[in-house]
């Protein structure tokens, strides 16, 4: 018991450094260790597995005994995912001219099954019948824009008809999930062990030799976007330094999110951040699982840099018209990758068609994305995940402001929140 106390008592970053450190060092000298692999399984896949529950049961509690002041905040947060997302569209399209990339094509490359979309029409059209599917369906397999649609007509239903011991038992029922989830990411040093063992036992640095310099252009696009774009954008809304809050998000949800490489299996993580970060709940449990859905920096990026890197492979001449107007096809697909390992990769044919790439080696290129996709995916997600926390907060915050209210310490308040 003393050994547990001890462990609760240690802040759960340090306890992330080390298991991080730990899987490292043991997947340099040991390749075969199963047991520690399946640590990382089963982390990510109690983080799956009750995530599409947690933002069911949230959604819907928030929304049952909600009020109208979440609307203000709620445009803003929804412009300031929108307008991010284009504007790393942007930054990729400006990089991938500044520094032009070709793909070795990887044709023999393993991809996954799912079907890719060839228009953005198809993208729209697998949106709406994504949201109408059934509900429980859309729980089992984790489909956010079903829970989210049926999450708010439920809630609306709840807070139009049922009495106060609904809305109570709903947000009993949320409390409890939450409860799961905390004590789910508590144990998340042995899973990102487990993680950090299997990406450095089965690749190592491999992925830096034929694809190194595409990868750069990816990573250092995204490192643009973190440190520069949603920065910017906060600073703006709030005319306040905007990176202690960036940073505090980067650690604290983009350091998750870069090793369990989900948008989605990082909800619970960024629904306790907002919570440390004194957000109110009604707010963030709607914003953070919409976030999640369409809230894609890193996406956009990958969808645009990929395209034209594709485009200048085969020898097809680029023009900045036709580049802008990629960006905003991106950031439209993007708003439409699922929230799961490798989801942009699949947009890149629908954005390669824009240049007239044949289906054959635009999936040369997604091969090409799953090659790379251990650093990328990683990088994409945690730029993804922070910028849900990000944007969140600044809204919440903004609406502090409107009405008088302190903004926390590391803002220049004085409202004390939890370190």
């Amino acid at each position: 018991m003393g050994i547990i106390e001890k462990y609760n008592k240690t802040s759960l970053i340090v306890r992330i450094i080390i298991g991080l450190t730990i899987g490292a060092v043991i997947g340099i000298f040991f390749k075969d260790l199963s047991f520690i692999t399946l640590l990382g399984n089963l982390f990510v896949g109690a983080l799956k597995a009750v995530a599409p529950v947690l933002v069911f049961v949230l959604v819907v509690s928030a929304l049952a005994k909600g009020n109208d002041k979440l609307d203000s905040r709620f445009g803003l947060v929804i412009a300031l995912y929108l307008i991010s997302t284009l504007l790393a569209s942007v930054v990729a399209v400006v990089g991938s001219f500044c520094f032009p990339q070709t793909i070795v094509l990887a044709e023999s490359a393993k991809t996954s099954g799912a079907a890719t979309p060839t228009s953005i029409g198809q993208v729209l059209n697998n949106l709406l019948l994504t949201m109408v599917s059934n509900p429980i369906d859309a729980l089992g397999k984790g489909q956010y824009i079903g829970i989210l649609f049926w999450a708010v007509v439920f809630g609306f239903a709840a807070k139009t008809l049922a009495n106060a011991t609904t809305k109570t038992m709903m947000e009993d029922l949320s409390n409890i999930v939450s409860q799961i989830v905390k004590w789910i990411i508590n144990l998340a040093p042995f899973g990102i062990m487990g993680i950090v063992y299997t990406n450095v036992s089965t690749n190592g640095l491999s992925i830096f030799t034929d694809y190194g310099k595409l990868l750069l252009l990816l990573v250092g696009c995204m490192l643009v976007v973190a440190l520069i774009v949603d920065p910017l954008l906060v600073a703006i809304v709030l005319r306040k330094n905007p990176y202690p809050l960036v940073f505090r998000c980067l650690k604290e949800s983009g350091l998750t999110a870069f090793f369990t490489r989900s948008s989605a299996a990082n909800i619970p993580v960024n629904m306790e951040l907002c919570r440390k970060l004194g957000m109110d709940k009604e707010m963030y449990s709607v914003s953070i699982p919409l976030g999640a859905t369409i809230n894609m920096d890193g996406a956009a990026v990958t969808i645009a840099v990929m395209a034209i890197a594709t485009a200048n492979t085969v020898g097809i001449p680029v023009s900045l018209g036709t580049a802008l107007v990629l960006a905003f096809i991106a950031t439209l697909g993007a708003c439409g990758t699922s929230g799961v390992t490798g989801g942009s990769l699949m947009l890149i044919p629908m954005a390669c068609s824009l240049f007239g790439v044949s289906g054959d080696v635009a999936m040369q290129a997604v091969a090409a994305g799953f090659i790379i996709g251990v650093v990328q995916d990683s990088i994409e997600t945690a730029l993804n995940s922070a910028g849900d926390v990000i944007f969140a907060a600044t809204a919440e915050y903004a609406q502090w402001q409107k009405e008088g209210k302190p903004l926390p310490t590391f803002l220049g308040g004085t409202k004390e929140v939890e370190v």
